[in-house]
């Protein structure tokens, strides 16, 4: 490395630092300038929570649609957090730095907080104040606890509906989100008649970024982002359909991606989803020059919920092995036949790579210490096998884990080698609600089940329906429900003696007015992976 990119490189990882930080300067040292328009269009979110702190978040831009960049240098944005809305009782406050190389984003990384309590939080910048969120803090991780309520989503495509689903969110009075993936999609989005994503494809950090403004600048997304805390993963879209690791994928015949080099689009959509997402700065490994030369983003993790659950929130796009069996070693994915694909069954591919790996069956041992009830698994899509073929023979699609299936049994065999106490996968990517038992052993429906999943549906992505759900099914009979057409989230309940998920789906996605319901309720009882219709 040369002395200007170790220059660069330095200067990064102060600028990450500085965001992160919390400070204090004596009143009247900040800049203080004066905004033409509201720089909080964005609004405002939090996430990352532990016992005794949280990561607030914000990003000031400037006017347009979506949101300008900033034509400032360095700001110094303060916050409050308080024990009541009106602020009139401060918990902490503090200042940070919103640095025009992370597009005036703040990550502000506040310790010092009360454990299993919600507080609320606001920043000013100049004379201008954001939005109120509110937020809070985990139980102590040997707290005895009641309940855990939280929602799942994923796949929020914005021109193939509107995301009234958060707006009916917010009345579901949850401890916190779980955001299972693909938050934007980088496609142009031309094709529909709905509405339309700004800015053609998405292959450069300002492209990444004005992309993010867009959809964050929806009011009911905003409004549920400043309600609880979120914690986040991501798939494919954040980046490009399909890619797997350091390899790119395919967005289709139009996608302009070939000329583009995908290390440096990678690099660039990291960068953007940091920006733009409640996290830990730490989550950057090498900074954020690193990422240029295809360091990771530490984003898996392990979150305890007291003695009631732990929360595992994986990472199933960034270290894959690329995916076997496409049509003339194509890019992305395809359906494929796994007795014409010699590599189909190699025990040496991995859907989460090898470090993820052995972390995740470290925690897997660690469970039995810490006797929780629940171990839930939050990842990107669906986890048990589904055949996709009618009639003789097999077909799966080769982007999940049908695609990694020794990968696949390594889990669920750490899963019973370490006794895990009552294993919950929760996944989206596929649009469709898929609620089943885990298995032992897909290839033999009498094995044991191992635990449960629930599959969630997109928020507004399209599916293809349920002309073939029903035969799905019957060729699938671990899964006991599935629906592949109406859009919306699920809500899960965590008490001491069972678990209560809702399959909440929208009347219509189209229509900004539209009404929830719910489409099936299901019971787990601690301690036994039995599913029950209820």
């Amino acid at each position: 490395m040369n002395y200007p990119e170790l220059q660069n490189r330095r200067r990064l990882l102060q600028l990450l630092g500085a965001s992160a930080a919390t400070w204090c300067l004596p009143r009247g040292a900040w800049s203080q300038p004066r905004f033409a328009s509201n720089p909080f269009t964005l609004g405002v979110a939090s996430g990352s929570p532990t016992s005794d702190s949280v990561v607030l978040w914000t990003r000031l831009t400037g006017p347009g649609t979506p949101a300008r960049a900033l034509g400032h240098g360095a700001l110094t944005v303060r916050w409050e957090v308080a024990h009541d809305e009106q602020f009139c009782h401060i918990a902490q406050s503090g200042q940070t730095l919103a640095a025009p190389e992370l597009a005036h984003a703040v990550h502000a990384e506040v310790a010092g907080l009360e454990s299993d309590r919600w507080y609320f939080y606001r920043f000013m910048v100049g004379d201008a104040i954001s939005p109120v969120g509110r937020t809070r803090t985990v139980p102590q991780p040997d707290a005895a606890v009641a309940s855990l309520r939280l929602a799942y989503a994923s796949c929020q495509k914005w021109e193939d509906g509107y995301f009234t689903a958060w707006r009916h969110m917010r009345e579901e009075n949850l401890d916190a989100v779980l955001f299972l993936g693909d938050y934007i999609y980088e496609y142009p989005g031309t094709s529909s008649k709905l509405r339309h994503p700004m800015g053609g494809w998405v292959l450069t950090l300002d492209d990444y970024r004005q992309r993010y403004a867009q959809y964050k600048g929806d009011a009911d997304l905003q409004a549920m982002h400043a309600a609880c805390p979120w914690l986040i993963t991501w798939d494919d879209h954040e980046v490009q359909n399909d890619y797997a690791g350091l390899q790119a994928g395919n967005s289709g015949v139009a996608d302009p991606a070939s000329a583009v080099d995908f290390l440096a689009r990678r690099a660039a959509a990291y960068q953007a989803w940091y920006e733009h997402m409640p996290v830990r700065a730490s989550v950057l490994t090498e900074g954020l020059a690193g990422l240029s030369s295809g360091a990771e983003m530490r984003i898996y993790q392990r979150l305890d919920y007291g003695r009631l659950a732990s929360l595992y929130l994986l990472d199933a796009r960034q270290y894959k092995d690329p995916q076997v069996g496409n049509p003339g070693d194509g890019l992305g994915s395809s359906r494929v036949n796994p007795a014409t694909c010699a590599q189909w069954h190699d025990a040496g591919r991995s859907l989460l790579g090898p470090a993820q790996e052995r972390w995740l069956y470290a925690q897997c041992a660690r469970s039995r210490s810490r006797e929780v009830k629940w171990n839930v698994l939050g990842q990107q899509t669906l986890f048990g096998q589904r055949d996709l073929k009618v009639g003789a023979g097999q077909l799966f699609w080769n982007d999940g884990w049908d695609g990694y299936t020794a990968a696949r049994s390594r889990l669920t065999d750490a899963l019973r080698q370490h006794l895990v106490a009552s294993p919950v996968l929760l996944g989206g990517d596929v649009h469709e609600n898929w609620v089943g038992h885990v298995k032992a052993d897909y290839a033999d429906p009498r094995s044991v089940s191992v635990g449960v999943e629930f599959c969630g549906t997109s928020i507004t992505s399209r599916s293809g329906g349920n002309a073939k759900t029903a035969e799905r099914l019957a060729r699938n009979p671990h899964f006991v429900f599935a629906e592949a057409q109406r859009k919306g989230y699920g809500v899960a309940q965590f008490t001491l003696g069972q678990l209560s998920v809702s399959l909440r789906v929208l009347e219509d996605v189209s229509r900004q007015d539209s009404r929830i319901e719910t489409l099936a309720s299901f019971a787990v009882p601690a301690g036994k992976p039995l599913l029950e219709q209820v």
